[in-house]
């Protein structure tokens, strides 16, 4: 009978991390739908990068207000989350705060913990209010209606809740061994909650018990709970951000892509010695399609930048397309790429790993061709996210697909193009006359 408790513990605990393995390896399926590139160049840069931006933190603190709130919410989340090791020892064998024996390093842990606890209550509280209350302008975006918008706030009830029966737990246990309760041994230093426990007095000793284990049972279920919620939510960047800052673009954020198919075909054009009427060589490198119209069509690191996305706007804040009113928003192609790929998933769920045409694509359904038009390509977008997500790759590849398989590009750069071709400029001028203008005067 007295093993009930732990049987019970370990048969949730291995539920909870069964379900979330089974969701990573839904995740991990979807993300190599994308086609395979190469991001093995520079190891050393990728590592600086990744311990630089994603565990330094380095972009967020641009914009310091928010910056320093999302540090705290983020140590607090990494160091507190060394307590559930605790826990979870304490539930599989019965015993209670395992690591009490450490002595003044106990106490020095179980301190931090409870000051970090308070900030993060702190902060989660001004997030909410930013959101909710001052309504800051890039979290009011057509693209965050809805489910983003109750996602963001969700995520800060449950860290507000999971921190709150943290603290109550504790003082509970302060108030148990001031009591001298029997497995309550003197242990840990309780800066925070030993002033909530004058809330509890007056309760007897089976109360306070039942009160600690209540809150103790809560605060691991929901820890599970919340690791389970990161799939469905945009807080899975909380796991994505070290490998995506890792496999980030290095080279200069100007320089794009060339498709050597194409390449090799200009060069060959280009050459004086070459048969104007030879047949092109099957070099196996000729793509099947040019660009990309659905999310198959991108790379795996595009995907991985879908589902890193942290919907925080700031790519949007700092486009200048959608500072001038128009409908693009860097955000929403992170979205709408994750919510495709999203549904391509549910597709191969539903017909054990075989894909169905549903009569959707990226383009179109989700992303429409004047956001597209609408990018400067200035990377902006680029510069300004703080896990090295690029929106700029996926545009400019679905304008590919537009420019080279449907001969789509809007009329003025139809017509630029024609100019360079038959030109070799982009103005409607001959060659020849070219140098007219120098002169005139």
């Amino acid at each position: 009978m007295q093993y009930i408790p732990n049987i019970l513990f370990v048969a949730i605990l291995i539920m909870g991390i069964g379900y979330f393995a089974k969701n990573v390896g839904k995740l991990r399926r979807n993300i190599l739908l994308g086609k395979d590139t190469d991001v093995s160049d520079d190891k050393p840069t990728r590592w600086r990068n990744m311990l630089r931006i994603a565990f330094g933190q380095s972009k967020m603190v641009v914009r310091p207000v928010a910056g320093l709130l999302h540090v705290i919410v983020y140590v607090g989340f990494i160091i507190i989350n060394i307590e559930v090791l605790e826990i979870v020892i304490d539930g599989i064998f019965g015993t209670h705060r395992i690591f009490a024996g450490l002595g003044p390093v106990y106490d020095f842990l179980i301190a931090s913990f409870e000051i970090l606890a308070l900030l993060v209550i702190i902060s989660v509280i001004a997030f909410w209010i930013r959101r909710n209350i001052l309504k800051l302008q890039r979290f009011l975006k057509p693209e965050m209606k809805g489910w983003p918008k109750k996602d963001g706030n969700l995520i800060l009830y449950i860290e507000l809740v999971l921190m709150l029966l943290f603290l109550t737990m504790n003082a509970a246990d302060f108030r148990l061994q001031q009591l001298g309760a029997e497995h309550y041994v003197q242990a840990g230093s309780f800066p925070v909650s030993q002033y909530i426990s004058d809330w509890f007095t007056g309760m007897d000793i089976s109360s306070l018990i039942l009160l600690e284990r209540t809150a103790w049972w809560l605060h691991i279920v929901g820890i599970l709970f919340f690791l389970n919620y990161l799939y469905f939510s945009k807080h899975l960047h909380i796991l994505l951000a070290f490998p995506n800052t890792f496999y980030g673009k290095l080279g200069p954020k100007g320089k794009f892509q060339n498709l050597e198919a194409v390449t090799k075909e200009v060069k060959l054009m280009l050459d004086p010695n070459a048969d104007p009427f030879a047949a092109p060589a099957d070099t196996g490198d000729v793509p099947s399609k040019f660009g990309a119209s659905d999310v198959m069509d991108l790379s795996w690191v595009q995907l991985l930048n879908a589902y890193t996305c942290t919907e925080c706007g700031r790519c949007t804040s700092e486009c200048p397309a959608n500072q001038t009113g128009k409908k693009l928003s860097p955000r929403k192609i992170m979205m709408d790429t994750r919510d495709r790929l999203e549904e391509v998933g549910k597709i191969l769920d539903a017909n054990k790993g075989e894909f169905k045409e549903d009569g959707k694509q990226l383009l179109d359904d989700y992303i429409t061709r004047e956001e597209l038009w609408a990018c400067t390509s200035c990377n902006a977008c680029v510069e300004a996210c703080p896990v090295s997500i690029d929106p700029l790759s996926i545009i400019m590849d679905m304008r590919q697909y537009l420019v080279m398989e449907q001969s789509a590009a809007p009329s003025d750069l139809n017509n630029m193009m024609g100019n360079i071709e038959n030109n070799g400029a982009p103005w409607p001028f001959n060659q020849m006359d070219r140098l007219n203008w120098s002169t005139e005067s």
